[in-house]
């Protein structure tokens, strides 16, 4: 739940209005069983370099790395899904984050493996609890 009340034209508006660091958290998509197993966690904030597959829609299946995340419309843009305009230009497809499961991540940042690590030690103390 987003704010304090149960009404939903309270929650669609907290949700719409939004701040980026909240954005954040709605970008989240789950990973492979390879990986889930390999890190102890079950989803993660999508990011740029990321590689996904598209698990629903006109393009499940495929395969591509993230272009582009956009907190904005609450998107991601992915190598490959693009569609063509009436000129003929290809423009990317945006695809909700739920919509795609992560395969490979992009982990030359170190604070993302550190937000890793935090969650597998969070998810083991719920655990032991």
């Amino acid at each position: 739940m987003l704010t304090e009340s149960a009404k939903p034209s309270k929650q669609r508006k907290a949700f719409f209005n939004a701040p980026l660091h909240r954005r954040q958290k709605f970008m989240t998509a789950p990973l492979s069983p390879e990986l889930r197993e390999k890190y102890g966690i079950r989803r993660l904030p999508v990011r740029s370099g990321d590689t996904v597959r598209v698990m629903r829609g006109k393009w499940a299946g495929h395969e591509g790395k993230v272009v582009k995340v956009d907190l904005k419309n609450i998107r991601i843009h992915v190598e490959g899904v693009q569609i063509k305009k009436a000129d003929g230009t290809p423009v990317y497809y945006p695809l909700h984050p739920s919509k795609v499961m992560i395969i490979s991540l992009n982990l030359s940042d170190p604070r993302r493996r550190e937000i890793i690590e935090r969650k597998k030690a969070k998810k083991s103390l719920v655990e032991e609890a």
